[in-house]
């Protein structure tokens, strides 16, 4: 059995960010699953939740994808507050992990080995303002050679700690100012087909 949970991250903001990419987004991203046999839970933060079925969901997915813009280099904080209460529930409840992995007993054991999401990967999703070219590549002076993975590693760290494996993230780049949103779809099925099967 393939479950997936994806999580629609976007927060509205007036004149500058609608939504609707990022919904196309969770549209194309579920439509490739769809084909692939994956059976699909969604997540539209902005919409409300109920913190214990987020629980319930992230214990059902074996894939966990989030889709967000990127708001002044991170995700929007609507993400960030989710992330706090259903990782901090799952925790509490023994769910998501037994502790930070290290005892006093065993004290090679290393921090962040404690997680009980084992069988699990996440992906991450991204539509950035920034162009493809601004990352990977120590003459850029923003980023001086980072990829999206390195700057966003604050994200899958809260996965990681849980145990679960991750991903090579997705990123639709130069949305504002020169989109290719037609090849971004095309990107995406190829990265998915990629990361899903490997």
């Amino acid at each position: 059995m393939k479950n997936v949970l994806i999580i629609n991250a976007h927060q509205f903001y007036d004149g500058i960010s609608s939504g609707d990419l990022n919904r196309a987004m969770v549209n194309a991203i579920a439509d490739n699953l769809n084909r692939l046999g994956y059976n699909i839970k969604h997540t539209e933060i902005e919409k409300g939740y109920d913190i214990d079925d987020e629980v319930e969901k992230h214990l059902w997915a074996d894939l966990i994808i989030t889709q967000s813009p990127v708001y002044w280099f991170s995700t929007p904080w609507i993400y960030k507050k989710y992330v706090d209460e259903v990782f901090t529930t799952g925790m509490l409840q023994q769910l998501f992990l037994t502790g930070d992995g290290r005892t006093r007993q065993d004290p090679a054991k290393q921090y962040g080995s404690g997680g009980k999401l084992t069988d699990k990967k996440y992906m991450l999703s991204l539509t950035w303002n920034a162009p493809a070219a601004a990352f990977n590549d120590e003459a850029q002076r923003l980023f001086a050679g980072k990829s999206v993975d390195e700057i966003f590693a604050y994200n899958t760290a809260n996965y990681k700690f849980c145990g679960v494996d991750i991903l090579p993230s997705f990123s639709c780049f130069d949305v504002m100012k020169s989109p290719d949103i037609t090849n971004d779809f095309l990107r995406l099925e190829t990265h998915l087909n990629v990361v899903l099967t490997n």
